[in-house]
C-alpha cells in the first residue's frame, strides 16, 4: 500500500497534494497495491469524495486535541504511526515546504533515506527515481531502498491526473500517541500578508521586472499590465536587492516558484537562479533590449525592445480591447 500525505488549503486538497497522489497512484499501479491518504485535519471527511477521484481507497484522518495548528514533529510522528499500522510499502508527500519537512522527520526517525523532488519512479525491489536537484537545474537518477520507501513529488512538475476509475473511500479516524516533546516547535499564529491581489504561486499570468525597469516607479506600468491581464507582479533578485520590490515578489531559486500559463519578464537577463523559479511557466514572453540575453534563449516569444516603450503600448492596446 502507498500512503500519501494530503494537505488541505482552505478546506480543499492542495494542488501539490494532488500531484503527490498522481505519483503515488503510478507507484501503486506498478506494485499492484492500493493508495491511501493520511490527512491531519478534522476536515478529512469533507474531502474524501474528491480524494476518491484521484484513486484513494481509504482516508485516514489524524485527530488529536493538540494538532489544531501545525507542529512538524507531531505531524511526523502521526504519519509514522499511521504508516506503521498500515504496513505501508511507500510513503509519498507533496513537494511543499510542509511535505518535505514532515517526511524528512519521519525518515530521520527511522534512520532511512528519503528521495525528494521526484519526477518519475520505476518501482521495483529498489525504486529507481528521477528527481530534481539544485532547484531543478539538474536531474538525478538514483536508487531508493528500504522496507518502506519515502519520497516527495517535485512541486508543479508532476501532472495532475484523476484516476480512470474513481473510488469511494471510507474515512477512518486515527488518534496518535504524542508526547510533549513533539510539540517543541508549533505554529502559534498566522499573520496575513499586506500584499493585495493574486498570490504569485497561484497566478495564471505573472508580469515581472528586473534591473532594466530602472527603479521602483518603473513598476507602475508593470502593475497596470498585470491588472489588465488579471495577473500578479513579480521581480528578479536584482530588483529586490535594490529595494525596488519586497522579497515576497522575488521569483527564483531563493524566492517564489511560479507555474503560470503566461510569464512576461521585462528587463530581466535570465540568470539560472531566476529560471529555476519560472521554469514551470507554460509560455514565456520576454521583453528585453539584449537579443543575446539568456531569458531570450529560454523564451517562447520575445520582443527585442525597451520595456518602457513596449509595455505602455501594450497596456493601451489592452484597454482598447476591453
Amino acid at each position: 500500500m502507498v500512503l500519501t500525505l494530503v494537505e488541505l488549503d482552505e478546506g480543499v486538497p492542495a494542488e501539490t497534494s494532488l500531484e503527490a497522489l498522481t505519483l503515488a497512484r503510478d507507484i501503486a499501479g506498478q506494485t499492484d497495491s492500493s493508495v491511501s491518504a493520511v490527512v491531519v485535519s478534522d476536515e478529512a471527511a469533507a474531502v474524501a469524495d474528491e480524494l476518491g477521484d484521484y484513486g484513494v481507497g481509504e482516508v485516514h484522518a489524524v485527530e488529536h486535541e493538540r494538532l489544531d495548528s501545525y507542529a512538524p514533529e507531531a505531524w511526523a510522528e502521526s504519519v509514522d504511526q499511521v504508516a506503521n499500522e498500515l504496513d505501508a510499502g511507500a510513503v509519498v508527500a507533496p513537494g511543499s515546504d510542509r511535505g518535505h519537512e514532515v517526511l524528512s522527520h519521519v525518515a530521520a526517525r527511522r534512520g532511512v533515506s528519503i528521495a525528494a523532488n521526484c519526477l518519475d519512479v520505476d518501482a521495483g525491489e529498489e525504486y529507481e527515481v528521477t528527481r530534481q536537484r539544485w532547484g531543478g537545474t539538474l536531474l538525478e537518477e538514483a536508487r531508493l531502498g528500504g522496507d518502506t520507501k519515502f519520497l516527495t513529488s517535485a512541486a508543479h512538475e508532476v501532472g495532475i491526473e484523476p484516476a480512470a476509475e474513481p473510488a469511494d473511500p471510507p474515512v477512518h479516524s486515527f488518534s496518535p500517541s504524542l508526547d510533549d516533546d513533539v510539540f517543541r516547535v508549533q505554529v502559534d499564529r498566522y499573520e496575513e500578508s499586506e500584499a493585495e491581489g493574486v498570490p504569485l504561486g497561484e497566478a495564471r499570468v505573472v508580469v515581472s521586472g528586473g534591473r532594466g525597469v530602472g527603479g521602483p516607479d518603473g513598476y507602475d506600468q508593470l502593475e497596470d499590465l498585470a491588472d489588465l491581464l488579471g495577473g500578479a507582479v513579480g521581480a528578479s533578485r536584482a530588483a529586490v536587492n535594490e529595494g525596488w520590490r519586497p522579497h515576497d515578489d522575488q521569483i527564483g531559486q531563493t524566492g517564489a516558484k511560479i507555474s503560470p500559463k503566461l510569464y512576461i519578464p521585462c528587463g530581466i537577463s535570465g540568470a539560472v537562479q531566476h529560471m529555476v523559479g519560472c521554469k514551470g511557466a507554460e509560455n514565456i514572453l520576454a521583453i528585453n533590449t539584449d537579443p543575446e540575453a539568456a531569458i531570450i534563449q529560454k523564451a517562447d516569444y520575445a520582443v527585442i525592445a525597451d520595456l518602457h516603450d513596449v509595455v505602455p503600448e501594450l497596456n493601451e492596446t489592452l484597454r482598447e480591447t476591453q
